[in-house]
């Protein structure tokens, strides 16, 4: 393991300890970040990590991927299909919302086109994931790991008390291009390294089509500045870093002095 690796996974189990807790949960994905976080965890705290797979209406490849992950590491998993769950929420949800008076009342909240639509109901996902992590995390006495990386806290890609509710960080000051180094020492499969980057928030979602711009743009403007890309780049970026500020910090609150 090389030596940001071994730092790391030296930071989680001093986390662990601090804590007092036993262990560390890890949502496993299918995809590349929530691999590393495993197989670093399973460096901290071998014998006392788990691996959650939460399908919530998802890509089939999706779960095998992260029983790939799992298997590789030789950590034991729960499943926890959130798909009814979802459904019932997201149906009880919309109802309630059409008997808000004419005003406002969303004008597209049944309308799976719309973006300003998609996004309330895409975050509920997460979100029952949060829920579902906490539950075993704390009848285990264990840690929720993130795997949010470095670009993505960057810009505010991720939601708000869902992928972005979680305990520990291991690789929030990776960037992707980090991220693949450590996972090709942890030799996760060549298959899960390459996969194209999705929260799997709806069919054919990927990171980079949401985003507008490429992770390798992304890590250059972070490295390099504003002037490594197109001024149309920069401004986007950030703009997307101004507007989820409130993402990276504690709830205001409200003082008189």
């Amino acid at each position: 393991m090389n030596t940001d690796a071994a730092r790391i996974a030296r930071w989680i189990r001093a986390q662990v300890e601090a804590s007092s807790t036993r262990g560390i949960v890890v949502g496993l994905s299918g995809g590349i970040d929530s691999a590393v976080v495993a197989g670093l965890a399973t460096s901290a705290t071998p014998g006392h990590v788990v691996g959650v797979i939460l399908p919530c209406h998802s890509d089939p490849r999706d779960e095998s991927d992260a029983q790939m992950a799992a298997e590789h590491f030789k950590i034991p998993t729960i499943r926890i299909d959130l798909a009814a769950a979802y459904d019932r929420l997201l149906l009880d949800a919309r109802t309630a919302l059409a008997h808000l008076p004419d005003a406002q009342r969303p004008a597209a909240v049944h309308d799976a086109v719309d973006a300003k639509a998609r996004v309330p109901v895409a975050n509920i996902k997460p979100r029952l994931r949060m829920t579902s992590l906490y539950f075993v995390a704390n009848s285990l006495n264990y840690l929720v790991a993130g795997t949010g990386n470095r670009a993505e806290l960057a810009i505010g890609y991720f939601t708000k008390y869902g992928d972005g509710g979680v305990d520990i960080l291991p690789i929030g000051s990776l960037l992707k291009s980090d991220v693949r180094a450590v996972a090709r020492e942890l030799r996760i499969p060549e298959s899960i390294i390459e996969k194209p980057p999705s929260a799997g928030l709806w069919q054919g979602q990927t990171d980079e089509s949401e985003m507008g711009f490429t992770y390798v743009e992304l890590e250059r403007y972070l490295k390099d500045g504003p002037g490594a890309g197109s001024s149309a780049l920069a401004g986007r970026i950030e703009r997307m870093a101004r507007a989820s500020d409130h993402k990276r910090q504690m709830p205001e609150v409200f003082s008189d002095q």
